[in-house]
C-alpha cells in the first residue's frame, strides 16, 4: 500500500465518519419534518370543515340580511303611506275644524235670539199669570170695599 492509497483509506474512513455523524441529524430533521407535515394536514384537515361552516354561516346571514333589507324596504312603503294618509286626515280636521266654527258661528245668533225670546215669553207668561192674580185680588178687595161702604151708611 503505497501512501496515496493509504490517505485514500484515511479520507474515505473520514468520509464515512461524517456520513454517520451527519446521518444522526438528518434522521432526527426527518421525523421533525414529518410532524410538522402531520401537523400541517391535520390542521388542513381540520380547517376546511371550519371554513365551509364560515361559507355557510355568511350566506345564510346575506340571505338574511337581504329579508331585513326586504322587510324593511316594505315597512318604508307603509310608512310612506301612512305619512300621506295622517296628511290627509290633518286637511280633512282642519276642514271639519273650519265647518265647525262655520255652523257654531251660524247657528249661535239665532240660537241667541231664540233664547232671548223663550225667556221673554216666559216673563211675559209669569207677569200674566201675577197680573191675573193682582186682578182678582184687586177685585175681591173692591168687593170687599163696596161691601163695607154700605154698612157705614147705614151706621151714621
Amino acid at each position: 500500500m503505497s501512501a496515496g492509497e493509504v490517505a485514500g483509506l484515511v479520507a474515505a474512513g473520514a468520509f464515512l465518519m461524517l456520513v454517520l455523524v451527519l446521518a444522526v441529524p438528518i434522521l432526527r430533521l426527518r421525523h421533525t419534518v414529518d410532524a410538522a407535515t402531520r401537523a400541517i394536514t391535520d390542521l388542513n384537515d381540520g380547517t376546511a370543515p371550519l371554513l365551509d361552516n364560515a361559507k355557510f354561516t355568511i350566506e345564510n346571514v346575506n340571505t338574511a340580511l337581504g329579508q331585513v333589507h326586504t322587510t324593511i324596504d316594505g315597512v318604508n312603503l307603509q310608512l310612506a303611506k301612512l305619512d300621506t294618509m295622517t296628511g290627509h286626515i290633518q286637511s280633512v280636521t282642519a276642514n271639519v275644524a273650519n265647518l265647525t266654527t262655520v255652523v257654531a258661528a251660524a247657528a249661535s245668533n239665532p240660537l241667541v235670539k231664540v233664547a232671548a225670546f223663550g225667556y221673554g215669553v216666559r216673563k211675559a207668561a209669569a207677569a200674566r199669570r201675577h197680573a191675573d192674580d193682582e186682578r182678582e185680588v184687586r177685585a175681591t178687595l173692591k168687593q170687599r170695599r163696596k161691601e163695607a161702604r154700605p154698612a157705614r151708611r147705614v151706621g151714621r
